[in-house]
């Protein structure tokens, strides 16, 4: 009896000095995120207008009407364009940006001059978002904007509404997205390959092997693991974005840059449908949690079949 209890005691035992540390950990997380996200799907059963208003129960109604509503469908199919500015094209840009700073530039000219420019890609995000945003709006104003009024000095009679038109305000949104999240990718690639032996360069170099062979052949395999944490980290971010098109378009033109966090925004506070916004954010979630999995399962099959080829 006692030696069957014996190892229970020993794994009770081996968790008992980890409690003082996990505690406090968990209660962080119900408070800022268990709690939240819990009173979030329970107002999503509900309408409400929020406030002393009464509250009545709707089940799943809040999602059947999300099915119906042709805004929902749109600010979802324009999260594809939000990941493209912020994962894809940022990621290719910060990619190669940071193989020429580590392979060539810093080899060049020396490592302080790649820190400089690591720091100039990567100012845009330690911008506040409010700033960035003026500096923005003044460059891409129909009006007075900076673009328009070198357009007008080249000859051109209409410069076009670059926020205002349904046809530009997408692409526009998009070029200040990548303006701000090139930098991230740099920083974490050039931080990759601080841990790359230099030697390996030196000698696929002597090999005759150039700069596009040494980046496919040396900086790509080795920095795959931080390409998966960018592409995580980058693509939740372009799933929940706010800040950039609630200061520069505000979902219009005729919500050609509607996304989902900003629709949630709009019915919780604009429309006081509470229980509708919180449906939008619920649902929001869910694809952030699916996507989130979906690449973290392909990076361990990634690392599985290195460790396996080895």
């Amino acid at each position: 009896m006692t030696t069957t209890q014996a190892p229970t005691r020993r794994r009770r035992a081996t968790w008992v000095p980890y409690l003082p540390y996990l505690i406090p950990g968990v209660i962080a997380f119900v408070v800022i995120i268990g709690y939240p996200l819990a009173m979030n799907v329970y107002y999503s059963l509900f309408r409400w207008k929020g406030g002393l208003a009464p509250m009545r129960f709707y089940g799943l109604g809040n999602y059947a009407d999300l099915l119906a509503d042709e805004a929902f469908w749109t600010s979802f199919r324009n999260s594809i364009s939000m990941i493209i500015a912020m994962v894809i094209i940022p990621t290719l840009i910060g990619l190669v940006l940071a193989a020429v700073l580590f392979d060539y530039l810093g080899r060049r000219f020396g490592p302080r001059v790649a820190s400089v420019l690591r720091a100039t890609y990567y100012l845009p995000q330690i911008l506040p978002v409010a700033v960035a945003g003026v500096v923005w709006n003044w460059i891409l104003n129909a009006q007075d904007g900076a673009i328009n009024v070198l357009l007008t000095g080249l000859g051109v009679a209409d410069p076009p509404d670059w926020l205002g038109n349904p046809d530009l305000a997408m692409p526009s949104v998009m070029l200040v997205l990548i303006w701000v999240q090139v930098g991230y990718p740099v920083v974490i690639f050039m931080a990759a390959l601080q841990r790359v032996d230099p030697e390996l360069y030196e000698a696929a170099e002597l090999d005759g092997a150039g700069w596009w062979d040494r980046l496919k052949a040396i900086t790509l395999p080795q920095i795959r693991p931080e390409t998966f944490v960018v592409a995580l980290t980058c693509t939740v971010a372009a799933l929940k974005v706010f800040a950039p098109v609630y200061v520069l378009t505000r979902g219009g033109p005729e919500g050609t840059t509607l996304v989902p966090s900003y629709y949630s925004f709009l019915n919780f506070f604009d429309k006081s449908k509470v229980g509708y916004g919180a449906a939008v954010a619920t649902v929001l979630t869910i694809v952030i949690i699916v996507v989130a999995g979906v690449i973290l399962g392909l990076q361990a099959r990634s690392e599985r079949r290195e460790r396996e080829g080895r």
